[in-house]
């Protein structure tokens, strides 16, 4: 495909967003990093589909040009003459609860969805003629070179998404943020597992502060890759410490801990401690109030900048099974990952 670039070619970024409360507690699963992918779709006359599953933002490029036409960071459908709407089927990365959607459509202007709906499916192949699809987002009007941001009520688990856009246009990116779900049964009891990872049904319940990095970073997978893959807060000008509660994807016996300030170098917390508690009723504001009570897992430890940090048995206060966890961090700073590994029960 030939590409056409002026020389004096400028890159636009996307303008800087407020994420509601569900994007900053979920994770996208729609994200490619962890698998998900374009089945199909109606139309991609302008723009692949897969594009607005991208990480990154989307940016615009002024005077780029392909074959097609106007280069454009994002999935664009051509204009549709014979009526009828455009559609995409997506396969999350990770099966989940769907909390929230982002339906961006950044720098499409005069070439925007005037309105969208999304079905969800659950199933273990992929979607044909015969799938049941159930809609969780009604028909909802979109508008110029924006998010959209929408609430999700509903608590059952799905793996694949249709995007309906009406009647055609250009969506820049689609987010998808949730809570991956998780299968326990067959696992090995003897064995240690991170009870706390985000694909194994981990879960941000509440912090005090993220100014600066997104909560649910410290479970992902892998290492960070910079600074910005963590949780980071405000410099703190007042006495205390901040924090953030995870629940765990499993009641276990914790043996091992990770704390890892990756890329944090002038900003790791001084030291940091974990308390713990098993949860059986209450809801994520009580959990607040309770975990100021809960008993110590791992006391105050020091830290250090760029670093992996390991606790073992020496270290780990035995409370017996838990199914929560509270991360002190002192006074303030950043922590790329937590990762909290335990022993299964019956």
């Amino acid at each position: 495909m030939n590409i056409a670039l002026h020389p004096t070619a400028t890159v636009l970024p996307a303008a800087p967003v407020e994420l509601p409360e569900f994007a900053r507690r979920h994770a996208n699963l729609a994200d490619p990093d962890f698998g998900a992918c374009v089945l199909s779709c109606s139309d991609e006359w302008f723009a692949p589909a897969e594009r607005m599953l991208q990480s990154s933002s989307p940016v615009f490029v002024v005077g780029k040009f392909d074959d097609h036409g106007k280069w454009m960071d994002g999935w664009e459908t051509r204009r549709r003459r014979n009526g009828g709407h455009d559609h995409a089927v997506i396969q999350l990365g990770l099966p989940g609860v769907i909390r929230g959607l982002d339906i961006d459509t950044s720098h499409f202007t005069g070439n925007f969805p005037p309105a969208a709906s999304v079905e969800a499916c659950h199933l273990a192949g992929s979607p044909d003629e015969h799938t049941v699809w159930t809609e969780i987002l009604p028909a909802a009007a979109l508008g110029s070179s924006a998010h959209h941001f929408f609430a999700i009520d509903d608590a059952r688990v799905w793996t694949h998404l249709r995007l309906h856009i009406y009647p055609d246009g250009g969506v820049a990116r689609l987010r998808v943020y949730g809570q991956p779900a998780s299968d326990w049964e067959g696992k090995d009891r003897s064995a240690l597992h991170e009870v706390s990872a985000l694909q194994h049904g981990g879960r941000i319940v509440a912090y005090n502060d993220a100014h600066f990095g997104v909560p649910f970073r410290l479970i992902m997978p892998g290492r960070g890759i910079n600074m910005g893959d963590g949780w980071e807060t405000r410099r703190r000008r007042e006495p205390g410490n901040d924090w953030c509660i995870v629940q765990l994807g499993r009641m276990a016996i914790v043996e091992r801990i990770e704390v890892d300030t990756a890329h944090f170098k002038g900003n790791y917390p001084d030291s940091v401690s974990i308390q713990a508690a098993l949860v059986t009723q209450g809801t994520d504001q009580s959990i607040v109030t309770q975990a100021m009570f809960w008993d110590t897992l791992l006391p105050e430890q020091k830290t250090a900048m760029d670093k992996q940090h390991f606790y073992d048995r020496e270290q780990i206060r035995p409370l017996g099974p838990v199914n929560h966890v509270r991360l002190n961090i002192f006074p303030d700073g950043g922590v790329s990952r937590l990762r909290i590994w335990g022993r299964l029960l019956d």
